[in-house]
């Protein structure tokens, strides 16, 4: 099944398109671009060097993919932008690709960025995220898996965001967001377990009550970061989202946000 290419788009001939896919008047597709089956791109949509997309992505309006990473210590080098399957990547978005060579910026599977989001050079994304109108990802970030931004985010560059937390409107933050978490304000801190989303995700409800007693120990006591990880080692079962929360906090850089 070929692809429908609108004869009004500027679609370089060496760049791979997949089957079935739709490419409205005004796309603007760079040489070395590798695109999946089944993607739809509309109007105005640059996909530029470096660019590789899986199946079933939704590009819409205006959106830029693989632009030039804004890191002063980019001399040209050649990188990629590495996107999944299912993304919803809706209008005037822009993605980087990564600044130095064999770097690559990585968005996963089902995915839906909203309109004038934008994710900086080397950043790593997971699965089924949401990042609400205006959200801007620095560079060098990582973020798991099922995690929701909501409106005009900030997060500073080098920073994590586990699994399923949620991050809200307005919020800017440089520390690292642990998973199962709602976090918010500026300066952001620890706003309670994100009880919606391990229950949209079949969390059993004990477990979510073992994952509200780490943070309480985590939050709440009078210990460090360190020791509270020890205490939640001894004193909570365990199950894979405990142990999740334990290898966040102890691989963390930046260190962890703070409680309320």
């Amino acid at each position: 099944m070929s692809s429908e290419i609108s004869p009004k788009a500027e679609v370089s001939p060496k760049a791979k398109i997949g089957d079935g896919c739709k490419i409205y008047p005004f796309v603007y597709i760079e040489d070395d671009v590798v695109i999946g089956d089944n993607c739809i791109i509309y109007p105005f949509v640059s996909v530029l060097n470096g660019t590789r997309m899986g199946n079933n992505n939704k590009i819409y309006q205006c959106t830029v993919l693989g632009a030039l990473p804004q890191d002063f210590s980019f001399t040209g080098d050649e990188t990629e932008l590495v996107i999944g399957d299912g993304n919803t990547i809706r209008e005037n978005v822009v993605i980087n690709r990564a600044t130095h060579v064999g770097g690559k910026t990585i968005v996963g599977n089902e995915n839906f960025l909203m309109e004038g989001s934008h994710i900086s050079h080397d950043t790593h994304i997971g699965h089924c995220n949401v990042f609400g109108y205006g959200t801007k990802i620095a560079g060098s970030c990582e973020i798991g898996n099922g995690v929701i931004f909501s409106s005009s985010v900030i997060e500073n560059g080098g920073t994590r965001v586990g699994d399923l937390a949620m991050i809200q409107a307005g919020t800017r933050f440089s520390k690292d967001v642990p998973p199962y978490i709602i976090a918010g304000g500026n300066p952001i801190a620890y706003a309670g377990p994100n009880t919606t989303m391990m229950s949209t995700r079949k969390i059993e409800e004990r477990i979510q009550k073992h994952v509200a007693n780490a943070y309480r120990l985590l939050f709440h006591g009078q210990n460090s970061a360190f020791d509270s990880m020890l205490q939640i080692k001894e004193q909570v079962p365990d199950s894979n989202e405990i142990r999740n929360i334990v290898d966040f906090i102890k691989t963390t850089d930046k260190g962890i946000i703070s409680k309320l």
